[in-house]
């Protein structure tokens, strides 16, 4: 299992046009051969901020993703409403408390 999780700042007056390209495309991107959860984060203080948080089954599966047309069509139309270079991290999880 791989966690992926992406911090993004957009401009503020693109908010709404993210929000509309995440919704038209995010069961696409949770029915991805390969991922197995996906949610949208936004921050509680600053309403441009969103942190994507999906969970794949492997590096490789994340990887087929990101080299589908899916993602390229997806990502092209997110990066020009960026304000800030974006964060993203993959990480396994190696302890959970309930």
């Amino acid at each position: 299992m791989l966690i992926r999780v992406v911090r993004m700042t957009f401009q503020e007056n693109k908010v709404e046009e993210f929000l509309e390209n995440f919704h038209a495309n995010m069961g696409k991107i949770r029915d991805f051969p390969g991922c197995q959860h996906l949610e949208l984060w936004q921050d509680e203080n600053f309403k441009n901020i969103f942190i994507t948080y999906s969970i794949w089954t492997d590096e490789k599966a994340l990887n087929q993703y990101r080299d589908s047309e899916l993602f390229k069509s997806v990502w092209s139309a997110t990066k020009i409403l960026f304000a800030e270079k974006p964060l993203a991290f993959s990480s396994k999880k190696i302890i959970k408390l309930v």
